[in-house]
């Protein structure tokens, strides 16, 4: 079996990425030469004007999207040689992803979206995918809306069912593409607060793509694009942040998750 590993300590290396797509007779260079590194456990702003390019650099980081050139590796893992399939096992076991429109299946109650990824992880523990669901859904705050479907649930609701879905797998990176875009001002704080309240109880490595420069302030760093190049490349990590103060909102209930004997974050997957 092929090994993919990389000698890199970084949550996430990105090494010389370019991203062509093509238009009419000639090629639209999306990412041009993107170059920066991620410690675990770092928080992390992609911020830039519309068409900079960062949501099609999140989709690269989330294995959905493939750059033309270059080297991405996440959790020591080189994804950019791996084919779909590989992808996907890398999708589910390594990468949560929260996006702006949420994205459950409207058919079927939040305990059931957040079931969903157990079903194909090779690493589901030792309880039932219900058992984790629920779990997730409690830490989130929302225990008691178990069956409602989406079209029961408020918009701030909705996505965080979408972030216990992300969560639900154990990942090791979480990457949420306008968490807050659909969201009112005071939800929008709400979930940023709970991204805070995870990453430091978890130890994931968040990064979050977002116009706005209030939610970027809350992140340890920003890497900002214009036209599809760092304005100011970082190629060096930063050391993982300490937990630090911010403006809170309402706060969003959280019950511990019952444990299967291992530990959340990168190093204690099931």
């Amino acid at each position: 079996m092929q090994s993919y590993r990389s000698d890199s300590n970084a949550a996430v290396r990105v090494t010389g990425v370019t991203r062509l797509l093509p238009l009419g007779s000639r090629q639209v260079e999306i990412l041009q030469g993107i170059s920066f590194t991620i410690a675990p456990g770092e928080w992390v702003a992609l911020t830039g004007p519309s068409g900079s390019g960062k949501s099609t650099l999140l989709g690269i980081l989330a294995g959905i999207d493939a750059p033309t050139d270059g080297q991405v590796v996440i959790d020591g893992v080189d994804i950019t040689r791996m084919d779909e399939r590989e992808l996907a096992r890398i999708r589910n076991q390594k990468i949560g992803i929260v996006f702006q429109s949420f994205n459950l299946i409207p058919n079927l109650t939040a305990q059931e979206n957040v079931e969903v990824p157990l079903y194909v992880n090779e690493r589901a523990g030792r309880r039932s995918p219900a058992q984790q669901a629920r779990a997730a859904l409690e830490r989130v705050g929302l225990g008691d809306r178990l069956d409602h479907r989406p079209h029961q649930l408020s918009g701030g609701e909705q996505q965080r069912v979408a972030i216990a879905r992300a969560i639900v797998t154990r990942p090791s990176l979480l990457l949420a593409d306008e968490p807050t875009g659909n969201l009112d001002t005071r939800m929008g704080e709400q979930i940023m607060d709970l991204f805070a309240r995870l990453r430091d109880e978890l130890g994931v490595t968040l990064v979050v793509v977002t116009h706005d420069p209030q939610i970027a302030g809350r992140a340890a760093r920003a890497l900002h694009l214009v036209d599809g190049r760092l304005a100011e490349p970082v190629t060096t990590p930063s050391p993982a942040p300490q937990p630090f103060a911010v403006r809170r909102a309402a706060p969003v209930p959280v019950a511990p998750l019952a444990s299967d004997g291992a530990p959340w974050g990168k190093g204690g997957r099931a």
